[in-house]
């Protein structure tokens, strides 16, 4: 008799689900559809019903270079190949190196991260951020955010060698 009940609430429901499934379905009228494919994307796309690739009358929303062209993140991997890298995200623009200590210092590291606010070959293109880590023997660490002359060296650093790129490609080009 439970079983019963149960199997005629699990049909009800089905039932009611598949009903206000079909009400929701519009069917394809030819009379509505631009039979030109052009017009079509733009009427999908006045309709928020798609995207484009390519521009259709309009500017591009957004420029996509890869990782290999554009010269500021082949600059900033240049100038931290010799520091190992924890993150290296081309597309969320970032590069966050791991912690690193040149002379073999147990107790001093530094890791350093690299944002990209913008493609162009401008200071205010990047923010970098140094962070310092200075241990004691019981193992207390203090990490240290400082903006000081050692971002500033790697920010020009990084600008000089991407300008230096960016006239390499554009010599290519020519």
């Amino acid at each position: 008799m439970n079983t019963i009940k149960i199997t005629i609430v699990k049909i009800l429901i089905s039932f009611l689900l598949l009903n206000s499934c079909a009400d929701g379905l519009k069917g394809a009228d030819a009379r509505k559809i631009p039979a030109n494919m052009t017009e079509r994307q733009r009427q999908n796309i006045e309709e928020g019903r798609g995207f484009t690739l390519g521009s259709l009358g309009g500017s591009k929303a957004g420029e996509f270079d890869f990782a290999s062209s554009n010269e500021l993140w082949r600059a900033s991997l240049d100038t931290l190949d010799f520091m190992p890298l924890s993150l290296a995200n081309y597309s969320g623009g970032i590069i966050v190196t791991d912690w690193y200590s040149s002379d073999g210092s147990v107790d001093e590291s530094v890791k350093i991260s690299v944002r990209f606010l913008s493609n162009e070959i401008r200071s205010d293109s990047l923010a970098i951020k140094v962070f310092y880590k200075k241990c004691s023997l019981q193992k207390n660490c203090q990490i240290t955010d400082k903006t000081d002359a050692l971002s500033n060296d790697i920010e020009n650093k990084i600008l000089t060698k991407a300008a230096v790129y960016e006239k390499e490609n554009k010599s290519k080009k020519k």
